[in-house]
């Protein structure tokens, strides 16, 4: 159990140059790994110290009950620090018996009283679902001095006391846990003017720009082929039939191609009669039983974090239905029949990734699997009868 913690936290310490304390009401354990500075320390990955840039790591002694926290070069005047510690100090005698509850110290060694929270939810846009224990940042501009937290396991924050002004508000989603936003990590930003507290939703998504390859490729129906790529694709990325070249081997001759959708897309608009052709509009028919042409009034619409506008005036329930979802699945539609038992090459130049990467001229084999053998068999129907 966390006693208390030294300083007193939200005050005003214009001559602060000690450490900040952690009191616990018995001792705790150190952990396997020492705190050496290094940032993989057990301690040290509990303890979220702001500002500081992520690649410098704060000092953190073990003092049996208690832990000592300060940045590595000092307080700095007229600073806002934010040190929290986070879940799963253990018991030196149950290691089993970790801290469930985070405890936050906040001071300013100059300027006024931190009062501001930063209120919002990071959402992991390939799911998409929330995104829990998400690296938050908060850049305070123009200086972009990095604040960090955690999300908590829904994807909320409520992230404060921090300082006045304007912050740039990053979620990362942290894979390996490290504190810091590796290349490879979904992550995305939202600006927040002066005086505003709540964020909304904050949609990670990979911005990997490498540019995307067919990794595989299959028939879908008779007039579907589907490629699974090696990247995210926009979802609103589309290319035309002169983009695409569909041809049968060996003798190279083209089944039409007319054009190729992400999967969510092109399932939403060829699902009905088999999928084969576009789905319509259905017609009003009350409108048509009354005798009357002009369309119905369009539904009032409420607009949400992010963008986003919610028919009816009512929130969605569920995440999917403020962004469509992401894939690496792309549907080519050709006019001509993909037989079964034969070859094709296919070549679709332009793919471009969620993450702006572009690929010139990519192609891939398919070999459609052959059809089931006919059973001969079986008893003729009596066409007599």
């Amino acid at each position: 159990m966390l006693l208390g913690t030294l300083p007193d936290s939200v005050r005003v310490l214009e001559d602060f140059d000690g450490w900040v304390e952690f009191h616990f009401d018995e001792v705790i354990s150190e952990g396997a790994q020492p705190n050496f500075g290094f940032g993989n320390g057990e301690l040290e990955k509990l303890i979220l110290l702001s500002p500081a840039p992520d690649s410098v790591v704060p000092r953190v002694q073990w003092r049996r009950d208690r832990i000592l926290v300060r940045p590595r070069d000092g307080w700095l005047a007229n600073t806002t620090y934010r040190i929290e510690l986070a879940p799963g100090i253990r018991d030196i005698r149950e290691p089993s018996n970790a801290s469930v509850l985070a405890s936050v110290v906040t001071f300013a060694t100059g300027g006024p009283v931190p009062t501001r929270y930063i209120v919002g939810r990071a959402v992991d846009w390939t799911g998409p679902r929330p995104a829990p224990l998400a690296l938050i940042e908060a850049l305070l501009l123009p200086d972009s001095l990095p604040y960090r937290t955690l999300a908590d396991s829904s994807g909320r924050f409520a992230f404060g006391p921090l300082p006045q002004g304007e912050f740039l508000v990053r979620v990362v989603l942290d894979q390996n846990r490290n504190r810091r936003l590796e290349s490879s990590e979904s992550w995305d930003t939202v600006r927040l003017i002066a005086g505003r507290d709540l964020v909304g939703e904050i949609w990670a998504f990979p911005r990997d720009s490498a540019p995307p390859r067919i990794q595989s490729a299959e028939r879908v129906d008779s007039f579907t082929i589907g490629l699974v790529l090696t990247k995210t694709l926009d979802p609103g990325f589309s290319l035309p039939a002169d983009s695409i070249r569909v041809l049968g081997l060996p003798d190279s001759g083209s089944i039409g191609p007319i054009g190729a959708l992400p999967k969510p897309a092109h399932d939403s608009l060829y699902r009905g009669r088999g999928g084969i052709t576009p789905v319509r509009p259905a017609a009003d028919t009350a409108a048509a039983a009354r005798g009357d042409s002009t369309p119905p009034a369009p539904r009032p619409t409420r607009a949400l974090a992010g963008g986003a506008a919610v028919s009816g005036g009512q929130q969605p329930d569920t995440l999917e239905q403020k962004r469509p979802p992401l894939t690496n699945r792309l549907n080519v539609r050709t006019t001509g029949i993909i037989q079964l038992g034969t070859s094709y090459l296919i070549e679709v130049r332009g793919l471009r990734s969620i993450g702006k990467g572009r690929s010139e001229v990519v192609r891939i084999r398919l070999d459609t699997p052959k059809p089931p053998p006919v059973d001969t068999t079986k008893a003729r129907a009596d066409s007599l009868a």
